[in-house]
């Protein structure tokens, strides 16, 4: 089968496959692109039935994406659960890398990827889904000169994905299911052969994070070379963390290799320091019943001492649940 002129990179998460059915089942066979699609799955699962899914509505020949597998075009390929899909020359890399946005596989590696290998003939699209995954890597594709396409939020099942996107990334199209299908087909059908891949249009700092994506782990050394080292922690593994000011989009990233949008950060920081909280309020309470108790079966000046710590620590607990049910998240963060 020939190679493909083109990459289709596509990220999705909640709402992903009926949404995947529709876009899918507009793509002609003959399409000369590779269709690579992220979609979130619960690492437990199987991508087989959704590759069968998909392709009893579409004239692409659909596969789960293997390591090493070739590149053809007219071929979709749905990365596995828990494996991050990345491209390498003429052929596909699935690898067990660092999460990215706590994502495994994540739209965002995919999309660097493709377009550090392809640069301006990749065409990246977020469909519907939670989150942010694939804002950033939007961004990595406009750097390298391919397009960018994001579905309509107005009709998107979950909109948050788009939205994200459009917040942070001068998009190129915003568009809807129905019309995504030829938008997709004429964007990867150009007029004239088309253009070889051009090495030094790539930055440095994306093919610097291809790279050690390829090889699951980076360095301190490389690291460095990527961003400025902050005062903040990886969520994931409790490594130093870089900020990386190049692109539209704040990111950071340890130099294992986990990766994080500024916003992705702030929610698992929220997340962290919640969490921290109803565990210091349950430390709280189980000091003030045991106070309460020495209070009981003390006597004299050691009964007020005891009485009055009481009353001490139950301000701080009034104040402390106070604080965690008045914060959005305040309540589901609670014990269970």
């Amino acid at each position: 089968m020939p190679s493909p002129s083109h990459l289709i990179v596509i990220g999705t998460s909640a709402g992903g496959m009926p949404a995947l059915t529709r876009l899918v089942a507009q793509l002609p066979a003959t399409l000369p692109a590779a269709v690579l699609v992220v979609q979130h799955l619960a690492p437990e699962s199987t991508g087989a039935p959704l590759v069968a899914r998909l392709a009893a509505h579409t004239g692409l020949r659909c596969q789960l994406a293997t390591h090493l597998m070739p590149l053809e075009a007219g071929c979709l390929y749905l990365a596995p659960p828990d494996r991050h899909l990345l491209v390498k020359g003429d052929h596909l890399l699935v690898t067990k890398g660092p999460r990215e946005n706590s994502y495994r596989p994540a739209a965002d590696a995919l999309f660097r990827s493709a377009a550090v290998t392809f640069d301006s003939c990749v065409v990246g699209v977020v469909l519907t889904g939670m989150l942010h995954d694939g804002t950033a890597g939007l961004d990595f594709v406009q750097r390298c000169g391919g397009t960018t396409v994001v579905q309509d939020p107005a009709e998107a099942e979950f909109p948050s994905m788009p939205e994200s996107a459009l917040r942070s990334v001068a998009i190129d199209h915003v568009a809807t299911l129905a019309a995504m299908g030829p938008l997709l087909t004429a964007l990867v059908s150009p007029a004239g052969p088309p253009t070889p891949p051009n090495p030094f249009a790539i930055p440095p700092d994306l093919r610097l994070e291809a790279a050690i994506a390829e090889r699951v782990v980076g360095t301190i050394e490389q690291a460095s070379e990527l961003g400025q080292l902050v005062p903040l922690s990886c969520p994931d593994c409790g490594g130093q963390l870089w900020e990386l000011n190049q692109g539209q989009v704040l990111r950071y990233r340890c130099h294992t290799g986990h990766a994080y949008n500024a916003e992705v950060l702030a929610e698992r920081s929220q997340r962290g320091l919640e969490e921290s909280l109803w565990v210091a309020l349950r430390m709280m309470e189980e000091r003030k019943n045991l106070l309460s108790s020495l209070a009981a079966h003390g006597e004299g000046r050691w009964n007020a001492q005891h009485t009055a710590r009481v009353e001490e620590i139950k301000r701080h607990i009034n104040r402390l649940r106070e604080f965690l049910l008045a914060s959005p998240a305040g309540g589901p963060a609670g014990p269970s």
